[in-house]
């Protein structure tokens, strides 16, 4: 007697590729989309805690522990308040708030921005846009608070290239202009690099005496 031909093999359906991911998902539990990042997954203890963790300069910088881009944050307030005397809130969360995109990005150096170009930027904008709104602030600074907080930060940035990343004082000069003159006991504390719980406490007592107005 013939075989019994054996019944043909069922098709197997071809899975359908998911897209790249675009979010991450955050301690808190909220999930963040980079491409449409919303305003209601923003929070201030994500924001602490990862800004608390990512490294200035790449790393580059002397000390036990890194220079975080939390404490760069803090020192760029420092420096804004002692230039303009009292900040009121909408400056103060302003400073505070403008790395803030690199707790989901990281800090990319600048000479690595500039190769990325465009895109990069465009990122940064929508998070950064998404962060203000989600603490009151309009999305895009107004000229006069642009102005106070990138001269506050090319003041931070000079006194780290100086004191933690080896720069000589001409190099300095010439990227970030003109140091800020901190008095010596506030410049040797905003120096000494600090641990990750200490600079992620201090930047949430900071934004929150800012945020009390």
């Amino acid at each position: 007697m013939p075989a019994k031909p054996k019944p043909a093999p069922k098709p197997v359906p071809t899975p359908v590729p998911e897209g790249p991911r675009a979010w991450q998902r955050m301690l808190s539990g909220r999930r963040l989309d980079l491409l449409d990042p919303s305003p209601l997954d923003v929070e201030i203890e994500d924001i602490a805690h990862g800004l608390a963790r990512v490294a200035r300069w790449n790393g580059q910088t002397n000390g036990e522990h890194i220079f975080s881009v939390a404490q760069h944050t803090l020192l760029v307030e420092e420096v804004a308040r002692r230039r303009c005397g009292a900040v009121d809130r909408r400056l103060g969360l302003a400073l505070m708030l403008h790395d803030a995109p690199e707790y989901v990005i990281g800090d990319m150096i600048s000479p690595f921005k500039a190769v990325m170009g465009g895109a990069y930027k465009a990122v940064e904008a929508r998070l950064l846009a998404a962060i203000h709104l989600r603490f009151g602030l309009p999305p895009t600074l107004p000229d006069e608070a642009v102005r106070i907080v990138k001269e506050a930060d090319r003041g931070a940035a000079y006194l780290e290239a100086t004191r933690l990343a080896g720069f000589a004082e001409p190099e300095a000069r010439k990227f970030f202009g003109a140091p800020p003159g901190l008095p010596a006991r506030v410049e040797k504390d905003f120096l000494r690099p600090w641990p990750a719980g200490e600079a992620e406490r201090r930047f949430k007592e900071r934004f929150a005496k800012l945020d009390a107005g």
